[in-house]
């Protein structure tokens, strides 16, 4: 027996979401994906039990990312099941790991690892997290007459239960929802971002709204204390908008419309029916074929670096760098490691940390060599891994009974077209979705919601609404639906 069919009887034993054997209806894919959304807000304000004060968040401004929020049961958010399929994608798509994922076989068996490896990725970070970032509580020590040890026992136990249910609301949500769990919990944590950063009257440090809308309307407003006339906003200049968030806003709008314009923008390749002639169709490849996700995957990359570089420097080693009291890198080779959040920076006026020209610099082109590259690379492991690369495209379209008129109807020819086009379209919408994630960053964005959970939360959105509108004209008629195989 080989390894795998030693793993496969274990790996079938796992806890595990079952997909429904019958077709579901829109309206309960809907109650299912509203009623996980709903749980998903409500784990999110459950805080931990024991945790002191004193704790330090690992994700920090990577929050709108992976979808988690801090000191709550879902402080690990997707983060397990992230890099649980950066690891797969990596062993798959360079042939370490021989799976064919057009094959059912090998599809439940590659879904089966990735299962394994969630768990074992929320053990470690759990066990990362109770080590060097959330401290127990002694007072609630003392109250309960146990030691710290169990408190912190506690914690960990609490973190990764908190991880694993938010991979079986995933499961749900991807075989009983609209769209997947992933995906709409990051819509969910950026888009509260998002508005908490456009309406919050609640006052910050500088005594003014958090909320953009309430802040200027206090600034403008002649009767406010903050005050503020016109030649005092000149002479502040763009110091001035980047502090009061008028910059963000505007980076924010144009990220949105930016993003649905790239969504909408594809190259069609004409179809036609082997038996019906005059049947005729289009197959769309947008220019962002491979979608905004293998962006996590990059982000997820950038934060293990640096999630390493901080626990190495909690533990008073700092060959890599050091860190300042908000846990952001401040010098050596994780300060240059380290992405771009936003306009404080790399705007000197701003910086809390002052660094020289040239240091600044060189921090922006690492982060953008390293979005453009990664994204382009990613988006390439992405549709090879997905089911979506020449190949299987291929394949589905030969399946179908369609083929490309004016060339022969076997799926070698089919390929053959299809490569001249996916895997380019893929590299160059990866590629681009990088530089946007930059370029958003350093101009800001509401509620720091960053550039890269900005693009993702507008993808999403755009994506989820096809699919809404897809799931609406299958329920409508039966024929469409048994044609593409849901039921």
């Amino acid at each position: 027996m080989n390894l795998r069919e030693i793993l496969t009887p274990i790996l079938d034993r796992f806890p595990m979401v079952e997909r429904p054997g019958w077709h579901v209806h829109f309206k309960t894919k809907l109650g299912w994906t509203l009623g996980i959304l709903i749980l998903y807000f409500a784990l999110g304000n459950v805080p931990l039990f024991g945790l002191s004060p004193e704790s330090l968040d690992l994700f920090g401004r990577w929050r709108a990312i992976f979808a988690g929020e801090r000191f709550s049961l879902t402080a690990l958010g997707i983060m397990p099941i992230v890099d649980a399929s950066i690891i797969l994608q990596l062993l798959v798509g360079a042939g370490i790991i021989k799976l064919d994922l057009s094959n059912s076989s090998d599809q439940a068996f590659y879904q089966n690892i990735q299962k394994i490896l969630v768990v074992v990725f929320a053990l470690f970070m759990s066990l990362v997290y109770v080590m060097g970032f959330y401290k127990p509580d002694a007072g609630i020590a003392s109250k309960l007459g146990v030691s710290l040890q169990i408190i912190s026992i506690l914690l960990f136990i609490q973190v990764f239960l908190g991880g694993m249910l938010i991979y079986f609301m995933d499961e749900v949500v991807s075989k009983w929802g609209i769209g997947s769990g992933v995906s709409l919990f990051i819509l969910a944590g950026v888009s509260q971002q998002v508005i908490t950063g456009l309406i919050n009257w609640q006052p910050d440090l500088s005594g003014l709204p958090v909320g953009v809308i309430p802040r200027w309307f206090q600034l403008l407003w002649p009767g406010s204390p903050l005050h503020v006339e016109a030649y005092e906003i000149l002479e502040g200049g763009i110091t001035f908008l980047f502090q009061h968030h008028l910059i963000a806003l505007i980076s924010t709008i144009a990220v949105f419309f930016i993003v649905v314009y790239l969504e909408s923008t594809r190259l069609e390749i004409p179809l036609a029916h082997s038996m019906a002639r005059g049947a005729r169709g289009r197959f769309p490849i947008k220019l962002l074929y491979a979608s905004v996700l293998p962006m996590i995957l990059v982000r997820a990359l950038q934060m293990s670096i640096q999630g390493f570089g901080r626990a190495l420097w909690m533990h008073g080693v700092t060959v890599f760098g050091t860190y300042d009291e908000w846990g952001n890198a401040v010098s050596g080779l994780m300060y240059y490691l380290s992405p771009i959040y936003g306009p404080w920076d790399w705007f000197p006026a701003l910086m809390s940390t002052p660094h020289a020209g040239w240091q600044i610099a060189l921090r922006l082109g690492i982060d953008l060599t390293f979005m453009v590259v990664g994204g382009a690379i990613f988006a390439l492991f992405w549709i090879n891994t997905t089911g979506m690369g020449a190949k299987d495209v291929a394949r589905q379209i030969h399946r179908s009974g369609l083929q490309i008129p004016g060339h022969r109807r076997n799926p070698a020819t089919i390929e053959r077209m299809m490569e001249g086009y996916i895997p380019r379209i893929a590299i160059m919408g990866g590629a681009l979705l990088g530089g946007l994630c930059v370029l958003a960053n350093i101009f800001g964005t509401l509620g720091q919601a960053s550039g890269t959970g900005l693009l993702l939360a507008v993808s999403i959105a755009y994506n989820l609404y096809e699919q809404v509108a897809s799931e609406q004209m299958m329920e409508m008629y039966p024929a469409i639906r048994r044609f593409f195989g849901e039921e």
